[in-house]
């Protein structure tokens, strides 16, 4: 059994200006054959059968998915062992995180924005994984890909105040958070190895090859995404 996983940037796709090209969400405004084509193009490039998707919503919610999948569901993180099923968290500048068990073979994509990450949501995704699956929590390897980071992310003096008092002084540089460590300590905290989590060094805000709300405001969505495959 082998895990796959991806991060998509902006390029190759449909859609026209302000999405281009790469867009893969319908809610943002976007020609809805343009995504409906660039979400075919990214199933034939990583050939699965399903593409499972979240209504993400800023949230704590973590949900198990298996192959008869239906509708949408409001969560902000899913979790499968079905082959399947590609597990797809969509985002522009908040962190995609990807955890991954290969000898349980379990699988989870997580949408850590500022709300999730205050609420522990990739901890969290890691429990269910060890409480519904066995997993072994220093067995489970995350991937945190490219996200907004501290040199762009800029918040309130309220806000950096609570982030400070809440979890600690590290975490904050003046005004601007750094969400990619505090993340990284969740996860460490919860029973992670620190050798098994990597943080993309891509800040979404600086790299012109992705979506950033923060940067653009009316943009597409870029993805990251975890599959198995038996070979």
């Amino acid at each position: 059994m082998n895990i796959h996983t991806l991060f998509t940037d902006r390029k190759g796709g449909a859609s026209l200006p302000p999405y281009d090209t790469f867009n893969l969400a319908f809610h943002t405004g976007d020609d809805r054959a343009a995504v409906a084509k660039n979400r075919a193009l990214l199933k034939e490039r990583i050939g699965v059968e399903t593409l499972h998707f979240m209504e993400q919503i800023h949230s704590d919610t973590v949900r198990i998915v298996d192959k008869s999948a239906g509708p949408l569901l409001p969560c902000d993180a899913i979790v499968t062992a079905s082959f399947s099923n590609a597990l797809v968290v969509m985002v522009a500048d908040c962190i995609p995180i990807l955890l991954y068990d290969k000898e349980r073979g379990v699988i989870a994509a997580v949408h850590a924005g500022r709300n999730g990450t205050f609420k522990n949501i990739s901890a969290k995704t890691a429990e269910v994984m060890h409480q519904e699956f066995g997993c072994r929590p220093e067995r489970i390897k995350a991937k945190l890909g490219p996200s907004i980071h501290t040199c762009c992310y800029e918040v309130s003096e309220e806000m950096a105040q609570i982030a400070e008092k809440s979890f600690g002084k590290g975490y904050v540089n003046g005004r601007y958070l750094n969400l990619q460590r505090l993340n990284r300590d969740q996860l460490v905290k919860a029973g992670l190895h620190p050798g098994n989590i990597d943080i993309s060094e891509i800040c979404t805000c600086c790299s012109d090859r992705h979506f950033s709300y923060r940067r653009e405001g009316v943009t597409g969505r870029f993805a990251g995404v975890v599959w198995m495959s038996e070979s």
